[in-house]
């Protein structure tokens, strides 16, 4: 299994027109997306985008249609060319690839799901998931084998034989994810991958994918529009707005401190409690014995209230996963930041 590798976006412009470069100055300077249409005829896809994504993490690229985070992620494996900046993946800038590396690289380095599936409809699902590792030229009792494990990892053992318009659309996404996975690119790239999916498939593909994070650690960028998805499965999400980010970091950083009213308002009807963790709103001991009740930093915020008050108790002790003691949690706190307040 390929190890994980990080990304590192720096400085990346993508201005769509003929003299996309000419504007960057302006851009720079303040023009916004609408003054560049206006006045130019040019469309502004991002501006001065910087994103370190760390090897093995899911990084979320979230926004309303039309800020860019399709765009974004088509410039990770130079689908789409940008005006200026960077992509380094393990020391080489994508944007600098040769036509014969960057061939390599999609083949070998990046897997991509689709939304909408992107399947071959004259091919079984076995044929569908082994299709990457048959244009590696790796033979077919080879690739059959692999293609055979992914199947059955996501689900889908004895559907092998059946073509993708015998499946329903949960299950023709996870013939995109196994092949994706039979890869075993270390980049996996899913641009709105579970959108066009019923909520309750949705999140049982959110589910499939977390359990299989865990197993393969796959550096995942993973574009959505939907917040509540981002909060579930994102180590770090972006949130872009007109092409450009306007806030990064944790789940946690982005509800607790959003970094405008856009933002603000992105996230203020998230159920915090199941989204927060105790250890992003404990308070230090100060001094303090630690309480006779404790719990891991990595609890939601939710269950340690119901611990609270089943046990009928106002204080918790919280310790990190090594069970170091690292601050306390009051009932009067948690209820205040559920709330919002």
């Amino acid at each position: 299994m390929s190890e994980p590798i990080g990304i590192e976006i720096k400085n990346l412009f993508k201005i769509f027109g003929a003299r996309g470069r000419d504007f960057i100055d302006a851009i720079n300077r303040g023009m916004t997306k609408q003054e560049l249409n206006d006045q130019h005829r040019h469309v502004l896809g991002l501006r001065d985008i910087n994103i370190s994504i760390p090897a093995g993490e899911i990084q979320v690229v979230m926004g309303l249609s039309g800020s860019g985070k399709s765009t974004l992620i088509r410039h990770i494996n130079r689908l789409i060319d940008p005006t200026a900046g960077e992509i380094l993946i393990e020391g080489t800038d994508v944007v600098k690839m040769s036509p014969e590396t960057l061939r390599a690289f999609r083949m070998r380095k990046t897997a991509m799901v689709f939304q909408k599936f992107g399947l071959l409809p004259h091919r079984t699902v076995i044929e569908n998931v082994g299709y990457g590792l048959e244009i590696q030229g790796v033979d077919a009792a080879a690739r059959n084998k692999t293609a055979m494990r992914w199947i059955e990892r996501v689900g889908l053992l004895g559907f092998e034989t059946k073509y993708p318009a015998q499946l329903s659309g949960g299950m023709q996404q996870r013939v995109g994810l196994a092949r994706a996975l039979a890869n075993d690119a270390p980049i996996l790239l899913m641009d709105e991958a579970y959108s066009a999916l019923d909520p309750l498939i949705r999140y049982d593909m959110q589910t499939v994918l977390l359990d299989l994070q865990r197993e393969v650690r796959k550096t995942i960028v993973f574009i959505t529009h939907d917040l509540d998805e981002a909060l579930r499965i994102g180590d770090r999400i972006a949130l872009l707005r007109d092409g450009s980010v306007i806030q990064q970091g944790t789940g946690q950083d982005i509800v607790l401190n959003p970094a405008d009213d856009y933002v603000a308002n992105f996230v203020q009807h998230v159920d915090r409690g199941k989204v927060l963790r105790v250890g992003s709103v404990m308070e230090p001991l100060n001094g303090a014995s630690l309480p006779e009740a404790v719990v891991r930093s990595d609890l939601s915020l939710a269950e340690a209230l119901r611990d609270m008050m089943t046990r009928g108790i106002q204080n918790l002790g919280v310790h990190d996963p090594n069970g170091t003691p690292v601050g306390q949690l009051s009932m009067q706190r948690a209820i205040a930041v559920s709330a919002g307040a």
